[in-house]
């Protein structure tokens, strides 16, 4: 069953800037995960590095390199796609876990599916 959920407030998205953290349940677990805008776009991932799982983001929120163009595991180096998440360079295996947005009216949704639910409390 799919759920959309009420993420931020679209202006909390700044174009390269800091992204917006979330909790979600991702194969029966408990992960982190975020929101960027790159070129007028919103999109999330998993906080989830495809070289080793473990969280990107060296301060909370930054993920863009200095150029705002790449998204950057902090720990190993290896840079993202912002907007699809496929391994740019670096030790990737994969790409990063996308999470479906919206946004409308002022609003980012996100959106639940099978594999992706908001975290139970």
């Amino acid at each position: 069953m799919t759920q959309t959920l009420e993420l931020c407030a679209s202006a909390a998205l700044v174009e390269g800037g800091r992204a917006v953290g979330f909790d979600v349940r991702y194969a029966g677990q408990g992960s982190r995960a975020f929101a960027i805008r790159y070129q007028g776009q919103v999109y999330a991932y998993l906080n989830r590095c495809s070289h080793i799982p473990m969280e990107m983001d060296y301060q909370e929120g930054q993920f863009f390199d200095d150029s705002g163009r790449w998204l950057l595991c902090s720990t190993h180096g290896a840079a993202y796609e912002p907007d699809s998440g496929a391994c740019a360079g670096g030790p990737c295996r994969g790409g990063l876990v996308k999470i479906a947005l919206s946004e409308s009216d002022g609003v980012v949704h996100w959106h639940t599916g099978p594999q992706l639910k908001p975290p139970e409390f």
